[in-house]
């Protein structure tokens, strides 16, 4: 008999179950980020976002779009790359170049951040490693790779563990005052729906909107639980459909809703993915067998998993470590799952003066943001720094001396009245874009 440490890690890491799961996941995930990026070009987000602006954001220094048609490429490639993710078709490259390539677009401007952007490059680093393509895989076919019919369970439970973090950090996010006590800016978004058909009449009363921000508080916080009981299991997915298709809906957030439908059936059983994956072999005419043989998670993988999930727990903690209000000033914001938590705007006018003359000139950000860049800049307080950066090397190129950057910012948060948000005196140009956050005035509530 297993001494329980044994017992417990032979049920979360080195157990095998059928490697079904992993071939379906492997399936939707490539067909999904397939479909995202051919919508993205439809859409015309290739050129507006990475080709036409004139000045960008990047997460990271250096971090820039390719010049001329390079953007094109990069997501020619990566939709290359998502196709053979979903049909198993040399799948580590596949995996690796779209993990690369994603995350390259997401850091090359901040104002285009997303979380389920984020969240499809912590899926896409996770796939890298895990064996989806030891079955029903075009690697398989063409004899690149064994075909096995187990995997340990390590493998499996990671991918749901990466759904329980989104949905659980989500979910604690929404326990604040002005989710649950104000319903902001639930209401507002509700009312703004108020003219659609059918349902839009019950979106005009305050208590819909309380509903829907106790609801959307429980859910995240139960939902990875009730989906992981086989009892709950199928009442639950029920809940992921309706809830999503209904944000979907109601507000424009994309392909996120139809990403999380798609990927959180990995809590169905491995039995219930076997079936799937038994009419997919028998309407492809697959004539493969599998082979019964042990494989195992190696131990500097494991030791990388180990790293990998303590950094899911910490990243979205780490707002605790910065002084004042999160979703004011923003600080470790991104990447912690606050998912559609606040409605916040400003306005930020720029002010440049040459240092020897005392000359000033206001700044006409349009001739320099698209709308997009815009808006987001002038509620983040990092990125207020990055372009006063921009400014000051702009107008010193015209000619300036070693121009003074200041900006009058306002800004407003869940309804609350417009207030500054930064210093009218401060040169924003020689301020750090790490240490912005302590910039932003305290909000007083």
């Amino acid at each position: 008999m297993l001494a329980p440490k044994a017992l417990l890690a032979e049920r979360l890491i080195t157990g095998k179950v059928s490697i079904a799961p992993l071939v379906t996941f492997r399936i939707l995930f490539g067909l999904l980020m397939f479909a995202s990026i051919v919508r993205f070009w439809a859409y015309g987000w290739i050129h507006q976002l990475y080709i036409a602006p004139k000045v960008y954001f990047p997460f990271l220094p250096g971090v820039e779009p390719l010049p001329g048609v390079g953007m094109y490429v990069v997501f020619s490639v990566m939709s290359i790359a998502a196709a053979g993710i979903a049909l198993g078709w040399f799948y580590r490259i596949s995996t690796t170049a779209f993990f690369v390539l994603f995350t390259y677009v997401e850091l090359i401007d901040k104002t285009n951040y997303l979380n389920h952007y984020y969240f499809v490059s912590l899926v896409a680093f996770l796939l890298i490693w895990i064996p989806a393509h030891g079955d029903f895989s075009l690697d398989v076919r063409r004899g690149t790779r064994r075909p096995t019919d187990q995997v340990p369970v390590g493998f499996l439970n990671l991918l749901r563990f990466q759904l329980v973090v989104v949905y659980f950090f989500a979910g604690l996010a929404k326990i604040n005052s002005d989710w649950l006590l104000k319903a902001q800016p639930m209401k507002m978004w509700l009312s703004a729906n108020a003219y659609r058909p059918v349902l839009g009449t019950l979106l005009r009363y305050k208590v819909t909107a309380y509903l829907f921000s106790w609801f959307g508080m429980v859910y995240d916080l139960s939902i990875p639980f009730f989906l992981s009981l086989k009892a709950t299991r199928r009442l639950a997915f029920f809940c992921v459909v309706v809830f999503h298709l209904m944000t979907w809906w109601l507000f424009p957030i994309g392909m996120f809703p139809f990403i999380m439908i798609g990927l959180t059936t990995v809590f169905f059983s491995p039995g219930q993915h076997l079936k799937v994956l038994t009419i997919l072999k028998s309407l492809f005419r697959w004539q493969v067998r599998p082979e019964v043989r042990p494989t195992a998670i190696s131990h500097p993988l494991l030791k990388l998993f180990a790293v990998f999930i303590a950094l899911q727990v910490l990243i979205p903690l780490r707002y605790l470590s910065y002084p004042g209000d999160v979703f004011w000033n923003e600080a470790g914001y991104r990447f912690s799952w606050r998912v559609m938590l606040m409605e916040k705007a400003g306005s930020a006018t720029y002010y440049v003066r040459d240092r020897d003359t005392g000359q000033q000139s206001m700044v006409a950000n349009y001739e320099h943001l698209s709308p997009q860049q815009e808006k987001m800049m002038a509620t983040q307080p990092d990125i207020l720094v990055q372009y006063a950066h921009y400014l000051h090397d702009h107008y010193e190129g015209l000619g300036m001396t070693d121009p003074i950057v200041t900006a009058e910012v306002f800004v407003t948060l869940n309804g609350q009245p417009s207030r500054r948000f930064i210093s009218p005196e401060v040169d924003l140009s020689k301020e750090s874009i790490i240490g912005s956050y302590s910039l932003v005035a305290p909000l007083d509530h």
